[in-house]
């Protein structure tokens, strides 16, 4: 049967839309046909994974026409919770399952279920996140100050060419274990804060800064130091205090889940004064990390021996990350603005619950994002389904599914895929994680989002040196997803040099030099433009999204606010009309245009017209 009783993105039949609020009332409606005979519709409701189930009944709600009737029944959820829903009916023809189909639309027969989130309404995005621009720094490769560096560890390698091709060859035992430094440091960020202003940014998130002996310094030695190379604690402050007047803010990136071997609390080559674990069993540090044979047996994270796993749930570890006087605390103190987790699907509940709540203890208005590379509402790590956007243990993450789905928009013109991610996270992201989501379409995990859209078919680890008509193409479509990544709920991140054209592939050619002096100055301006039409529009702020259409490689959507405005992206190679309420609008090639509603409901281009 191809009657639709039920779907679930449609206010007729469940309201409100979307995830809901702890004590919020939600009404469900399904429509049957009269002819069925039917006699009782039940809602099926419980854990997501199936732990518990109810049962309520809907009551009879009144015909829709001769043919068609209404069943509906209202239900209060008290606390946060992740569920599942369906529906059952009895009929003289004997009933059956209203399931879901996919896409929010329910079919009798079918056995699926559809996710209710319900979160916290207390955890609330802070307001200096809505309708920002992120802007991410890997500090080793942004800027060089040129100022000397005091306190060189021995073994790392300067380099003095700015913009040359970074070491990687791994040694004879196939490890990397020469890392090579540019002399990027928080001086230089400084000194480019006047042209992150310029490009609209309000926010940067850099790497990590804290002392470390790799260039990205994921393999902390010490999170109470900034690593000599980038500068002081005073370097530091002074870049937090010079951006916050200039209305900018700094997110650090919080590596807990793992240390270096070569560090203060593992000290694997004795390279510092404090007793490690890897020394010593009488070592304060012992019990942060899982020996299976101690010393050299131990867990590590994804197997690489030199970062060795932190216990995470120790109560020593969440006193150092989350206690009165922990690295959390200390860095806010120091300007921080907040934190971006690394891997957080990989940090227990107990450590994100306690790191969440110093963070926004030592100041309200931090903001705490999570690395999460899939659907962060429904989540199965650490052996269960966590509860990342339930409430008190991040406000947003990173959006690597929208990432994909714009490149693939941009790349293979598909509509139905980028609006599909769009729909479900409509859905199932509460409104904090939803408007403070990070948008981004590459980061230093990836390759330069400029190769992937060069459509090159084995990149690897390799240097990139696109030729003119190749990089044209590329850059049509860098466009493209740009103009998405600004105009969708959410907040757009670029990846340092994306918007100069600044090419690589995987790891380390992603995290090439910015190339002061040689950007493609019309991409730029590009990125300038955008950030400034972001700022012009509370629409881009929280405003709701309609999604209006989707096909033939063509997407368009509603942003509510005042005005309303109206964006259509299309990836296709030739320029398109656009026909809506009455008016007919020319996209460019490859590109998007965006109109606004007028006081008179007049439709008036403000971006990219022909």
């Amino acid at each position: 049967m191809h009657f639709v009783p039920f779907r679930s993105r449609s206010e007729l039949h469940k309201t409100p839309f979307g995830a809901v609020a702890a004590g919020e009332e939600v009404t469900f409606r399904v429509v049957l046909p009269r002819h069925l005979g039917c006699r009782g519709v039940t809602l099926h409701w419980g854990d997501y994974d199936g732990a518990w189930e109810r049962a309520i009944g809907l009551v009879w709600a009144g015909m829709q026409g001769a043919h068609e009737e209404w069943w509906q029944c209202a239900v209060t959820v008290e606390a946060p919770a992740l569920l599942r829903y369906r529906f059952a009916f009895a009929a003289d023809s004997g009933g059956g399952v209203i399931g879901d189909t996919g896409a929010g639309v329910g079919r009798i027969g079918a056995e699926g279920y559809w996710q209710l989130t319900v979160f916290d309404p207390a955890t609330r995005l802070p307001e200096w996140v809505r309708g920002g621009v992120l802007y991410q720094i890997f500090p080793d490769r942004f800027c060089a100050s040129g100022r000397a560096k005091q306190g060189v560890p021995p073994g790392r390698v300067l380099r003095d060419d700015w913009g040359g091709a970074p070491l990687w060859a791994p040694d004879d035992a196939g490890k990397i274990t020469v890392f090579d430094f540019f002399g990027g440091d928080l001086e230089g960020i400084r000194a480019k804060l006047g042209y992150l202003k310029g490009l609209g940014v309000t926010c940067l998130y850099i790497n990590p800064i804290f002392f470390a002996r790799s260039n990205h310094r994921y393999d902390t030695a010490d999170y109470l130091r900034v690593d000599p190379l980038l500068g002081t604690e005073e370097d530091f402050a002074q870049l937090c205090a010079q951006a916050h007047r200039l209305g900018i803010r700094v997110l650090l990136d919080a590596v807990c889940s793992h240390t270096g071997d070569d560090s203060v609390y593992f000290n694997k080559h004795g390279n510092f004064l404090a007793l490690g674990a890897y020394q010593s069993k009488e070592s304060p540090y012992y019990d942060w990390y899982q020996f299976r044979r101690w010393p050299d047996d131990y867990a590590c994270w994804w197997g690489v021996d030199i970062l060795p796993e932190l216990r995470e749930s120790h109560e020593g570890v969440l006193d150092f990350f989350a206690g009165k006087n922990g690295v959390a605390r200390k860095w806010l103190r120091a300007g921080a603005d907040g934190y971006r987790l690394d891997v957080a699907d990989e940090l227990p509940d107990v450590f994100l619950d306690r790191f969440f709540a110093a963070a926004r203890d030592e100041n309200p208005d931090a903001f705490v994002l999570g690395e999460v590379w899939e659907d962060a509402s429904n989540k199965h790590s650490h052996g269960g389904r966590r509860r990342f956007l339930l409430g008190r243990q991040m406000h947003s993450v990173m959006n690597y599914p929208l990432a994909e789905a714009i490149l693939a928009f941009a790349l293979a013109r598909d509509a139905e895929g980028l609006a599909e991610v769009l729909q479900t996270q409509q859905e199932q992201y509460p409104p904090c994680a939803l408007h403070g989501l990070m948008n981004h379409i590459g980061t230093h995990d990836t390759m330069r989002a400029l190769v992937r859209l060069a459509d090159l078919r084995e990149p690897g680890r390799t240097e990139i040196d696109l030729p003119p008509e190749r990089y044209a193409a590329a850059a049509k479509r860098l466009q493209l997803c740009a103009a998405l990544q600004y105009t969708l709920p959410g907040n757009p991140c670029v990846y340092y040099g994306d918007e100069a054209g600044l090419q690589g592939g995987m790891d380390p050619f992603n995290r090439g030099c910015y190339p002061w002096g040689g950007e493609d100055a019309k991409l730029v301006e590009y990125y300038r433009q955008l950030g400034a039409l972001r700022h012009k529009y509370n629409a881009f702020a929280g405003g709701a999204l309609v999604l209006v259409s989707a096909a033939q490689g063509c997407v368009a959507f509603l942003r509510r606010g005042e005005p309303e405005l109206l964006v259509i992206a299309n990836a296709n190679d030739h320029a398109i009309a656009y026909a809506y309420c009455g008016t007919q609008t020319e996209v460019p090639a490859v590109d998007a245009a965006v109109l606004e509603r007028t006081e008179e409901g007049e439709w008036e281009h403000v971006w990219r017209k022909i």
